[in-house]
């Protein structure tokens, strides 16, 4: 039999005639301006096609066509779905709902106007309809993604956020109240839901959270958390101003309150809280709980650098709140507030939502609550806002007037005794104990003392800072005009200058000058007389004190509210009127003179004060003397 053997010229032979096939196949195809030639004919073909597909749908679309065209879409849908699923879990059935656009729905009554949006199913605006802001636009407590409202909750090992998510509509009547209704569902029975009923001519509406049939979809044993966000608008013409004056104030632990800081970054953790204020001044945005929050974490931000600096913003204000569900559910009945900082509007709600307002603390606050703003409500219901100011300093003058009138027969009576306290010091000029000693014994004898005079003065103090912060928080002052001052809650003017001053700012208001003029005149009527005789060692400057009060007044309150201006301007005005009664009508400095000599033969007993002080001073002197030795 033959062996066969490898034939390396076949496999040669083999490898040259396919080598030769590749070239002439490279040889005879298309060049490259027939390929391009052939793709813009096949192009063109396919738009021919296109176009004839286009018409025969127009005209007969069969039946074949329309499942395929269906069938497409399911498979396109189903896609989507699973990517959603895969992402959301349960709660990707709420991105398969109509209501999964960023449509908005509008709750509303004759005050207020609020826009709900599906996704989130939070308030993104917020307008108060009868009022606007120093520039005559509409007051927006929300608007343009300054505020959010985020339940956040772990389902299916999944952190989600309801802020992401879509919320179904449904607004509907209750009696007169209009209810909205923004559901977050997993099914048509398994679902999130925020509820908004907003009352008639109402700031407050009522709102709930609750859950139903979730208790297997969202996991209970994680925390979840209720934030809520709020950037605080400019309303005001000065905003370095309205600033002061806007804070986060709450209530926690049975009705104590507290407030963060005005100025600078803060933060604090407090719990059992039931309400909390994001203050804007004269506007509030209120959250209110019939069940405490166990825990939240409040923050607050100045965004306010300069008054020199455009700021659309006052304050970055935070609450992230702690919830607790039962039963594997959550219910949460709470209320909203979007409204102004008015005293009588909080009071009546009955909330201890007074609270927020800076009407001072201890009798400061209490004067205000019962004296001030009763006797102002009542008199600007039939008054111009400004005629009212005057009214109310004039009434409170009047009431304090036999105040006044001890303490300026105090400063006679030490008036009449002077040459002879000048003569005790010149007498024992080398021994001030002594000097205190016989001073006290005269002034006792006499029935004069310096202390009389101030303890009149301190009388009034409570009454002098209680309208001090009374007129910045006034709502009824904001935007009402008096004379030249077209807004007693914020500064006049009467010139723009073309520079900035530093703490006196850019225009000059007329209010604190002349306020800042009968601070002057009535410090010249008091001190004038103390003035008179030598400086004492230890003493203030009488004179410095003269005039550092009306540059005071004539700097910081430029910036003030022009109704705060105007009350310290007619005050000073009706003192100096009482003071010139006083002095020309009722007070006699003879017969003030003969009353002190007739006092001078009576005995004079001590009190346990004056005994305890006279006691100590001779010791004193004792002690002096037994030192020398």
């Amino acid at each position: 039999m033959e062996e066969k053997k490898f034939d390396v010229n076949s496999l040669i032979g083999f490898i040259l005639i396919g080598g030769i096939l590749v070239w002439m196949l490279y040889m005879n195809g298309p060049s490259e301006e027939e390929i391009q030639a052939e793709k813009a004919r096949t192009e063109a073909a396919a738009k021919e096609k296109e176009v004839e597909d286009q018409q025969n749908a127009e005209t007969d679309v069969t039946l074949t066509e329309a499942t395929e065209d269906l069938s497409a879409a399911n498979t396109q849908d189903s896609l989507a779905l699973e990517q959603l699923k895969n992402r959301l879990g349960s709660f990707a059935y709420s991105g398969t709902l109509p209501s999964a656009t960023d449509a908005t729905t509008v709750i509303e009554n004759d005050v207020l106007s609020l826009t709900v949006s599906n996704k989130g199913g939070y308030i993104t605006e917020a307008r108060l309809k009868n009022h606007s802001t120093y520039d005559s636009i509409p007051v927006y407590l929300i608007k343009d993604g300054n505020s959010s409202l985020n339940l956040q909750f772990t389902s299916e090992n999944r952190m989600l956020n309801s802020e992401d998510l879509y919320f179904e509509p449904s607004l509907s009547k209750n009696g007169e109240n209009s209810v909205l209704t923004m559901r977050l569902k997993t099914s048509e029975t398994a679902y999130i839901e925020y509820r908004y009923e907003l009352s008639p001519s109402d700031y407050m509406l009522g709102f709930s959270i609750k859950s139903q049939g979730l208790e297997n979809v969202v996991n209970t044993s994680q925390p979840m958390y209720l934030d809520w966000r709020l950037k605080g608008y400019r309303h005001a013409k000065s905003i370095t101003y309205e600033n002061r004056y806007s804070r986060l104030t709450y209530e926690y632990e049975d009705g104590d309150h507290s407030k963060l800081s005005p100025t600078g970054e803060d933060s604090e953790i407090e719990t059992d809280v039931t309400w909390m204020n994001f203050r804007q001044h004269f506007f509030s945005s209120m959250l209110l709980t019939d069940t405490p929050f166990k825990e939240v974490t409040l923050t607050s931000r100045d965004l306010v650098e300069d008054e020199e600096i455009d700021t659309v913003f006052t304050k970055q204000y935070g609450a992230k709140m702690l919830l607790e569900p039962k039963g594997g559910s959550l219910a949460y009945d709470m209320n909203m507030y979007y409204g102004p900082t008015d005293y009588q509007i909080f009071k009546d709600y009955d909330r201890n939502l007074d609270e927020a307002m800076p009407l001072g603390w201890g009798i400061f606050g209490t004067i205000n609550k019962y004296i001030i703003i009763p006797l102002f409500g009542f008199l600007s219901g039939f008054l111009p806002a400004g005629i009212a100011i005057i009214v109310l300093t004039i009434l409170i003058k009047l009431a304090l007037s036999p105040v006044q009138y001890k303490q300026y027969l105090s400063q006679a009576k030490m008036k009449v005794l002077r040459p002879e306290l000048d003569a005790i010091r010149e007498k024992y000029k080398d021994n001030k104990m002594k000097i205190q000693q016989e001073t006290m014994k005269l002034q006792n004898v006499a029935g004069a003392s310096p202390l009389k005079g101030c303890l009149p003065a301190l009388l009034q103090i409570p009454v002098f800072y209680a309208l001090f912060t009374f007129f910045p928080t006034a709502f009824d002052l904001r935007q009402k005009s008096f004379l030249w001052a077209d807004d007693l809650s914020s500064y006049d003017t009467i010139a723009e200058l073309p520079f900035h001053i530093p703490f006196y700012g850019d225009h000059v208001s007329l209010f604190p000058i002349l306020a800042s003029i009968a601070i002057f005149i009535y410090m010249m009527m008091t001190m004038g007389q103390s003035m008179q005789a030598a400086q004492q060692p230890g003493m203030p400057n009488m004179k410095f004190l003269m005039y550092l009060s009306p540059l005071f007044m004539l700097v910081f309150f430029n910036n003030y509210a022009s109704g705060l201006s105007l009350y310290y301007l007619t005050s000073n005005l009706i003192t100096i009127g009482i003071m010139l009664v006083i002095k020309n009508f009722i007070l006699d400095e003879e017969k003030i003179r003969a009353k002190i000599q007739e006092n001078k033969k009576k005995p004079k007993k001590q009190n346990r004060f004056q005994r305890k002080m006279a006691e100590m001073m001779e010791q004193a002197e004792q002690q002096k003397k037994a030192a020398k030795k």
